[in-house]
């Protein structure tokens, strides 16, 4: 007998939610908060993304701890943040999607000179962000944080959202902890594979235990951090596992990359060196024009780039899972299907068209219009767009 594959474009289950499709719009930082807090500017692109035909929006990126933004102008999730995205999930809603908050904290990846607190990362190192050292992070810190990643997501239920997404990739706080390269700890967030998990579990477990059953929870999880020494795919399954036992995510985002060391490992197409470093102040504009292309290292696109990677999780694991990388078409989004992904997520395609879901169910051939040049990427903090719709 034939095996039934998932209707990309049917409702779908999400632990305690019901998407209308399986199409998520991934979190990609919008840079429309410039007060830390949702701006009508913000509230229109996800009305847009959410009129475009996605099941889910995710907002990105909602620091639980105001050191662990990664400049000043991110929200923090707090009391006074709740009107405004009260006011976005209305929006969303009103549109027929889901809305879900990236909750997290960037730990060395935060910018201490704009925050104007110290970054905080599992052992002390230099941070180029700041040009000062990143603080290694102390167990009344972690308690703390791990408390704030609860917090947040209550906050989030309060303000009508459908679903949070724990950020354990991309070298942010949870995911530095992980890699053996960043985490040279001695204590018990240290030293071997079970120790350098802990910080993931507790937080998954402590949103759980907040919001469980009523808000869908998701994890964006590094399978592989992309730099020498780092978390790799096998560790990253041994994770994946231990969380699956935990049961504390309805389901995994898997993704790849560093934000502080390769951050391109994930963009997979052009590396667009002078618009980053256009958008830099000087002395880091001098600095990325001169030494970018070794932070800023093109790979080769293709669609569904990170299924080869993703497989070895689909195999190994019972848990929904949401394949991300390079889905522009339905071709790509029914790969997903057959090979077992539930959810198929989108990032740059749906900044050039909001309304290509939608596009895509009333003609099957088409094709997203995205060239994949990664000139998007350094308008993070000026308003996210596709340059080329200007």
């Amino acid at each position: 007998m034939a095996e039934t594959v998932a209707d990309v474009f049917a409702p779908a289950k999400l632990g305690p939610i019901t998407l209308r499709n399986r199409l998520i719009k991934a979190a990609t930082f919008e840079g429309m908060t410039p007060q830390a807090l949702v701006s009508d500017e913000l509230i229109d692109f996800h009305r847009r993304v959410a009129a475009g035909g996605v099941g889910m929006t995710t907002v990105a990126y909602c620091t639980v701890a105001p050191e662990g933004r990664t400049q000043w102008r991110q929200i923090w999730m707090r009391p006074e943040a709740v009107p405004g995205l009260r006011r976005l999930a209305e929006a969303v809603h009103a549109e027929g999607a889901a809305i879900s908050a990236q909750i997290g904290h960037a730990g060395p990846v935060a910018n201490p000179a704009s925050n104007r607190l110290p970054a905080l990362g599992p052992s002390r190192r230099f941070n180029w962000l700041g040009m000062s050292m990143t603080r290694a992070t102390t167990v009344a810190d972690i308690e703390r944080i791990v408390r704030a990643h609860a917090d947040a997501a209550l906050l989030a239920e309060e303000s009508g959202f459908d679903a949070v997404e724990i950020h354990l990739g991309h070298n942010y706080l949870v995911s530095s902890f992980l890699s053996p390269r960043l985490n040279n700890r001695t204590d018990g967030y240290g030293g071997n594979p079970v120790n350098r998990a802990r910080l993931a579990r507790e937080v998954s477990l402590a949103v759980r235990e907040a919001v469980g059953g009523r808000l869908a929870i998701l994890a964006k999880l590094n399978m592989d951090d992309g730099v020498r020494g780092g978390l790799t795919p096998e560790e990253s399954l041994q994770v994946a596992t231990w969380l699956e036992a935990d049961g504390g995510l309805d389901a995994i985002e898997l993704t790849v990359g560093s934000s502080l060391l390769n951050p391109m490992y994930l963009f997979k197409g052009d590396a667009p060196i002078r618009d980053f470093a256009a958008s830099l102040q000087q002395p880091q504009r001098l600095g990325m024009r001169l030494i970018g292309s070794r932070f800023l290292r093109a790979y080769p696109y293709r669609d569904a780039y990170l299924l080869d990677d993703a497989r070895p999780f689909r195999a190994a694991l019972k848990m929904p899972l949401v394949l991300l990388g390079g889905v522009t078409n339905l071709a790509t989004m029914e790969l997903a299907m057959r090979e077992g992904f539930q959810f198929a997520a989108m990032g740059r395609a749906l900044l050039m068209e909001p309304d290509l879901p939608n596009r895509i169910m009333k003609d099957r051939a088409v094709e997203s219009r995205c060239i994949h040049c990664n000139r998007c990427m350094p308008t993070i903090y000026s308003g996210i767009r596709c340059v080329l719709t200007e």
